[in-house]
């Protein structure tokens, strides 16, 4: 698994940026893996955005919570059945993340990581050493800034799942390629 998964949400682009060109760029700054939210998309307009993103060379595409032929795996979330295939799963407690393991998941975000303006007033920051000796790569989500990531990765983090500092920014390939330097 790669240190850096960057989790969509168009809605958060500035003004003119379109996502797939957005994610395009991000891949040449470095990015390896996008996790699609969008689920706010009729099926067949996030099935065809799923597709354009896994056309995309050198980039794994993760369906959230939404299996898509297209794509290369899936992000359950924290309640939603186990599946067939590669998958992993939204956490929120070190818990969640023995549960994900024993169930066959391939990774695990575990939130919220630092406060985060994507959830205002959403729960507190997990208590230090909550990344400590997890049974599978988990990454740390919720509030991360390339200033953050380092320190989730010294924290015991696997990596780092972005969404905000990423989408938000005038440049989001800078600030991707600003976190894999930072990630290694």
């Amino acid at each position: 698994m790669p240190r850096l998964l960057l989790l969509t949400d168009r809605s958060q682009l500035r003004l003119g940026r379109a996502l797939v060109r957005t994610v395009e760029e991000c891949v040449r700054a470095g990015l390896r893996a996008v996790v699609v939210r969008e689920h706010d998309l009729v099926p067949a307009s996030r099935a065809a955005l799923v597709a354009d993103l896994a056309a995309i060379d050198g980039l794994t595409v993760i369906s959230s919570r939404v299996p898509d032929p297209a794509a290369h795996g899936l992000h359950l979330a924290a309640d939603q059945p186990v599946c067939d295939g590669w998958f992993g799963r939204s956490c929120h407690s070190v818990a969640d993340v023995r549960r994900a393991a024993a169930t066959g998941a391939a990774w695990a975000t575990l939130s919220p990581y630092a406060p985060t303006p994507s959830k205002p007033g959403y729960g507190p920051p997990l208590p230090p050493g909550a990344y400590d000796d997890l049974p599978l790569p988990t990454y740390a989500l919720g509030g991360i800034t390339p200033g953050r990531a380092a320190a989730a990765r010294e924290a015991g983090a696997h990596g780092v799942a972005v969404m905000g500092a990423v989408m938000r920014a005038e440049e989001p390939a800078a600030v991707v390629a600003d976190l894999v330097e930072v990630l290694g």
